[in-house]
């Protein structure tokens, strides 16, 4: 039998309030009354519940972390991040799986149900008004990895998809190719359309450069491995900016088979530097996405909304960078 608040009580010598109290966030407590219970509690193993607790303050400390694209393994290190996060702040992350749905009124309606204090959108392919739908139901919101705008509907954090586009092109410049290509994910992502809009914005500014552009049917390494398959029917790019990791080790798969490898055949380029880029056999080039500290604002940021949920929505860009490995032949020399 579960020890009851009644007994930590007994034992304390004190009233169910006040053990009530002591275990409330906020509540007040004499620091000898508190000594008492959580003495009387340790010695008897008693927990306190809590969702008991939360029909007292009327917060859960459910956090719903929302996502759309569990094909992909970076998403492994992102919920890693995210839970932990979450869990050493004290709250509890309730995970939805959105793969392959768009509309929000079914997530909405099941996070409004578990009485979540607030919510992270974690993914770079929802469209905007996706997070919007839960600030509209009274939920603070914050969209994690989404589409950077100055004038945001809601929270967003993460890196201009479109300075990144621009960095992976100039990199690609700066080592002397000039066949391009940009080999995405799904065309209707927010994610590869400003990618895309950098990279080729960038490359136009060099009239000798040309470019060509191909997309992938979703962020997974089997969708980059067919898409370059399929471009291997005929003259590839001399190297390809994926938009992605994981695309980038299904394109290098593909030339493998193919009888080709990076840099020597055909120069790759990802984008997020997930720990799998760093493995010898991969060896991926890269650009860092700083995702950890994406997170760790993010969640900064949904506690400060809980409590005060009509602030202005706010847009925060991180900086990301190249990173040097073994998939592009080096710089030119000056």
């Amino acid at each position: 039998m579960a020890v009851t608040l009644k007994e930590v009580a007994a034992l304390a010598g004190v009233s169910r309030s006040a053990v009530s109290r002591t275990y409330t966030e906020g509540a007040s407590v004499s620091a000898k009354t508190r000594s008492k219970v959580t003495k009387a509690a340790a010695d008897l193993g008693y927990s306190p519940n809590a969702l008991a607790s939360s029909l007292t303050t009327g917060r859960t400390k459910m956090i719903g972390l929302v996502s759309d694209n569990f094909h992909n393994p970076i998403f492994l290190e992102v919920f890693d991040l995210f839970t932990r996060g979450l869990q050493e702040r004290g709250l509890r992350p309730l995970l939805v799986n959105l793969t392959d749905e768009t509309d929000p009124e079914a997530s909405v309606r099941m996070l409004r149900q578990y009485s979540v204090d607030g919510v992270i959108v974690a993914s770079s392919t929802l469209p905007p008004g996706f997070a919007k739908a839960f600030r509209d139901a009274g939920v603070p919101v914050v969209h994690s990895f989404g589409r950077h705008t100055d004038t945001p509907p809601v929270d967003v954090l993460g890196i201009n998809n479109i300075s990144a586009g621009r960095l992976a092109a100039q990199t690609l410049i700066d080592r002397g190719y000039q066949r391009l290509g940009f080999l995405g994910g799904p065309e209707q992502a927010t994610s590869t359309q400003d990618r895309l809009q950098g990279f080729s914005q960038r490359i136009a500014e060099n009239p000798e450069l040309s470019l060509s552009a191909s997309f992938a049917t979703a962020y997974s390494f089997e969708a980059g491995r067919t898409e370059m398959q399929n471009l291997l029917q005929s003259e590839i790019a001399e190297a390809y900016f994926c938009g992605d990791d994981v695309l980038s080790f299904g394109v290098l798969s593909a030339l493998q088979s193919a009888g080709l490898n990076a840099p020597q055949d055909v120069g790759i380029l990802g984008l997020n530097d997930m720990e799998m880029a760093g493995w010898a056999n991969l060896n991926l080039t890269t650009i860092n996405n700083p995702i950890s500290e994406i997170i760790d604002a993010s969640i900064d940021r949904v506690t400060v909304l809980i409590k005060d949920p009509d602030g202005a929505p706010l847009a925060q860009l991180f900086d990301c960078a190249l990173v040097e490995r073994g998939t592009l032949r080096p710089l030119l020399e000056v």
